[in-house]
């Protein structure tokens, strides 16, 4: 699809509106319109701007100062500037982009740029209120808050960029955009806004708003909200990590009958040109109309028209087919070609079974045994043959992505339960979410709720969603696993007590991943105000993906720290001795070698590398 094909569909469009402006019942439709209408409803500019009030009223809730807010909204911005109207325009004219991808790649830019800006503004405004100087508190938040960013940046980018290992051209544009729009807002937030907070200093919580930022309860207090969760889940380790488990392990269910194709234009808006076009088609020549199966057939001779002949009657004898026209043979009789018409839409799981039919039994046992070489083509075939070709990619996009998240972790935590923890629980998440999807748009337990009036009553998961929807939410799950640990670890490093240190941990590390967490959920949520289904899809998978990561990481991942003791810190001599050092919290230089669970020396044996007794 061009450029110059999606222009000729408009002047045609507007032709014929002139030609009949009265009837009003000529519809255009056809791929080049789709694709027309896709660019159309996918432009970030129809995003409404309520999404941007409802992550200022977040922002004040948690700081309660107007300045402060505005901080990570003003990150936020710049980065979308940088990323989507510059860098990734630029990357337009090197490599195909997908037309969709300007809008995700810039509210994923725009929901971790504010969280990043969160995580550092808070470490700056913990270290003004207990009483440190503007320069010392700046260098603590840059050297802790700044290297987790990094960190979870680079979790991120990794996790995005996995999609190159579908090799897949258009998702080349998709991993490298949203890396881009990542990459700006982390050095946003350890360059730009440390500048920033070194102008106003104290003046950063200037116009403070009674009330607010006091509901989640200060950092480290004992009657907070997240001190009151961070003892409960203390005190019922085993209860939380099975209930958490099984609660993941009951929405991901649907997700097992999931089916991957693509909607066809029956999904689309009721007031757009081509559901108006496909509604006329179906009505007058049933839905199958809409998507004809096209079979073309090389032949060795034009003596082999007979067996196309003999091949068009065998296909109108199958169930599930309307009709098939006579075959069309070229003048030296050396090609033909079948069209058959299903008795289904393009979009429904029959119509791709029938393609499969056709492909692996009605073709090969008809033209066994002659010289004539049949393909199956056609707009459905093309859903299944794309869906075919994703989920063979898929397993390896994840097993990649777990692989290299798992190694960073391990590397900045120095441990191998809190990689393999937060592995799990975000595949969970994950999981769960394509659950959610499942149930929401196959199965059509929601679609009212999300605004969509389809002519089946269901919406096909487009093939590409679950692929970038895992991408894009495990690296954020690790985003919200970084912020916990990194405050559990800052907790360790001065206590020496496991169990105190994930305590304090969640204590202080709960408000920001919730306030992020929410952020990200509005962030995404904002796709299902889209009219393109596909979007919409985005929209419900991310943002309910996002709320159960939160939830796993404020639950689950403290739960199975604290069953684990000591050993949740314990890794193999050959991992310790040939892992690079990050000091992710910039605390190891300033404890005592006594105190510290990784002394260089191998003996005698550091008490944090072996199991409880």
């Amino acid at each position: 699809m061009t450029t110059s094909d999606v222009e000729r569909a408009e002047r045609i469009s507007r032709r014929r509106a002139r030609m009949f402006p009265i009837l009003g019942i000529y519809f255009i439709a056809g791929q080049a319109v789709f694709f027309q209408h896709v660019d159309a409803s996918t432009n970030i500019a129809r995003f409404k701007i309520s999404a941007w009030l409802v992550w200022a009223i977040v922002l004040l809730i948690a700081f309660g100062s107007i300045v402060a807010a505005g901080l990570p909204l003003a990150i936020a911005l710049v980065g979308l500037g940088i990323s989507s109207a510059g860098l990734i325009a630029l990357l337009a004219n090197v490599i195909d982009v997908p037309d969709w991808t300007t809008a995700v790649s810039g509210l994923i830019g725009i929901g971790v740029g504010i969280d990043y800006a969160l995580l550092v503004l808070t470490r700056f405004r913990a270290g003004m209120a207990a009483g440190k100087d503007v320069h010392d508190s700046l260098v603590e938040s840059v050297t802790t808050a700044g290297r987790s960013v990094v960190i979870a940046g680079a979790t991120v980018v990794i996790a995005v960029l996995g999609l190159f290992l579908t090799a897949l051209p258009y998702m080349y544009g998709v991993a490298i955009s949203a890396s881009l729009a990542v990459l700006v807002v982390m050095l946003a937030a350890i360059t730009l806004l440390p500048a920033l907070l070194a102008y106003l200093g104290p003046k950063v919580n200037r116009l403070h708003i009674p009330l607010f930022g006091r509901t989640l309860g200060a950092e480290g207090d004992s009657e907070s909200p997240a001190a009151r969760w961070s003892h409960t889940v203390q005190r019922r380790p085993w209860l939380f990590a099975i209930g958490a488990t099984l609660l993941l392990l009951a929405i991901a269910a649907p997700a097992l009958g999931m089916r991957l194709g693509f909607p066809d234009a029956g999904n689309d808006p009721a007031d757009t040109m081509t559901r108006k076009n496909y509604d006329l088609q179906t009505e007058g020549f049933g839905p199958g109309s809409n998507g004809p199966i096209v079979i073309a057939a090389e032949l060795p001779d034009a003596g082999a028209a007979r067996e196309i002949d003999a091949l068009a009657d065998r296909l109108r004898s199958e169930d599930g087919i309307a009709f098939v026209a006579d075959p069309v043979v070229n003048d030296d009789g050396t090609a033909a070609i079948l069209t058959a018409i299903p008795t289904t839409a393009p979009a429904a799981p029959e119509t791709a079974d029938l393609v499969e039919t056709f492909r692996n039994y009605v073709i090969p046992q008809r033209t066994a045994g002659t010289d004539v070489e049949a393909h199956v083509g056609g707009q459905t075939a093309s859903y299944v043959d794309l869906a075919s070709g994703i989920t063979s990619k898929l397993g390896l996009v994840i097993f990649a992505v777990i692989a290299l998240g798992f190694a960073v972790l391990m590397t900045a935590f120095r441990s191998l339960l809190v990689p393999a923890q937060a592995a799990v629980a975000n595949v969970l998440s994950v999981c769960a979410a394509f659950g959610v999807v499942t149930a929401c748009f196959q199965y059509g337990w929601g679609l009212d709720l999300v605004g969509l009036d389809t002519a089946s009553g269901t919406d096909p998961i487009a093939s590409f969603v679950p692929l970038i929807m895992f991408a894009v939410l495990f690296g954020l799950s690790m985003d919200y696993q970084v912020f916990l640990m990194s405050q559990v670890e800052h907790a360790r490093a001065r206590t020496d007590d496991p169990h105190r240190a994930v305590a304090e941990g969640l204590e202080t590390g709960a408000k920001p991943i919730v306030a992020a967490a929410l952020i990200m959920m509005s962030v995404f949520a904002s796709f299902i105000l889209n009219g393109d289904p596909t979007v919409k899809q985005f929209g419900v998978g991310l943002s309910v993906g996002v709320a159960l990561a939160a939830m796993t990481v404020l639950l689950l991942a403290p739960a199975i720290l604290v069953l684990g003791g000591r050993a949740s810190w314990w890794l193999p001599p050959w991992a310790e001795e040939h892992l690079p050092h990050i000091d992710i919290e910039g605390t190891r230089a300033e404890e005592p070698a006594t105190s510290s669970p990784r002394t260089p020396p191998p003996s005698p044996p550091q008490p944090h590398l072996g199991t409880d007794p």
